[in-house]
């Protein structure tokens, strides 16, 4: 095998100049970068990764943490996350926590252990002090879909409460007067946030909002949306915070009978794949997912580089993609 000494030599340079090109450092001129990548290509030089862990204390590999790999939102993240990571040298070890503290707790004990290099995390608990003993331990966090508690880790998430404006005020200037909310966990940020910005709007339209919660979780959101309808006849239109209690409010419809959107219009928000497949296609609210994964591994990168660089929040909107499962404008 080719080593490290080999390659200085061909390039000209040291074996520390070779080995700051190799781990990304940037106090490399460009000369020297590119004589050394010539040298990497030309000797077909692959470095020794076990070693290097052993010497760094920590792996190649990055920590993704999702609260459910179901929903489709997270499996496309995770994809995005793979991608970006793979691209700059990392592995990835995926851990689903089903939004529990206990399992998120675990996994972080486990990526801790494994000395990965940073974590991506979707909280289920956004002050579990698990991820503060992971910050202890000088391994980056960004929170990803929700904020975390702990002022040391960056962040990547949507404005929830705008898109929830937005897809309410949409039904209002359709006509609609009694509209429902299927939200997600209140305790979880999205599903708070989604439900303030549906509050606010109705109250602000004078108009009275009538939320129940869906737990994110199909089954959970179709028992909510029957006895919402069974509660509510009166209602004409239907907001829903998550593609998969979509389906469950979906199947809670039609088993009722009804037709959208003649009988009940509805929006989703995420716009899975499906959204324009089903009849009719569903208007959604479509987060921008895999170029705010791809932000989540350049944030986690740049820490990994510069440990005491500035925390960064970014926030992303959603677009609102109106498609038939509003219908038309209703006579008030």
């Amino acid at each position: 095998m080719t080593t490290i000494q080999e390659v200085a030599k061909r390039a000209g340079v040291s074996s520390a100049t070779v080995s700051r090109v190799l781990n990304g450092n940037s106090r490399v001129s460009p000369a020297n970068r590119d004589r050394v990548q010539a040298a990497v290509a030309e000797l077909a030089y692959r470095p020794n990764r076990v070693a290097r862990s052993l010497r760094r204390q920590q792996t190649e590999t990055i920590g993704i943490v999702v609260s459910d790999i179901e929903n489709p939102h997270f499996t496309q993240a995770v994809r995005a996350i793979e991608d970006a990571a793979y691209s700059r040298g990392f592995r990835v070890l995926l851990c689903n926590t089903d939004e529990t503290l206990q399992k998120q707790q675990d996994y972080l004990g486990i990526l801790e252990a494994e000395r990965v290099s940073g974590v991506i995390l979707a909280p289920a608990d956004p002050d579990d002090q698990a991820i503060s003993q992971v910050l202890d331990f000088n391994m980056p966090v960004v929170a990803f879909d929700r904020r975390v508690g702990d002022a040391r880790a960056s962040s990547v998430t949507a404005d929830n409460v705008k898109a929830v404006h937005l897809a309410t005020r949409h039904l209002i200037d359709l006509g609609h007067r009694h509209i429902g909310f299927i939200g997600g966990m209140p305790r979880i940020q999205t599903g708070a946030d989604r439900l303030r910005g549906y509050t606010e709007t109705m109250e602000s339209a004078g108009l009275t909002p009538l939320a129940t919660s869906g737990d994110f979780r199909l089954g959970v959101a179709e028992a909510a949306t029957e006895q919402l309808l069974q509660e509510h006849p009166e209602l004409t239109a239907l907001v829903i915070a998550n593609n998969l209690m979509t389906i469950g409010a979906l199947r809670s419809i039609r088993a009722r009978g009804l037709r959208v959107p003649d009988d009940l219009a509805l929006v989703s928000i995420d716009d899975p794949f499906w959204a324009e497949l089903v009849d009719p296609p569903l208007t959604t609210l479509a987060q921008p997912v895999r170029t705010m994964a791809t932000t989540a591994v350049e944030l986690l990168t740049d820490r990994m580089r510069e440990p005491d660089s500035e925390v960064r929040h970014m926030v992303f909107p959603f677009e609102l993609r109106v498609r038939q499962s509003c219908g038309m404008k209703q006579h008030e």
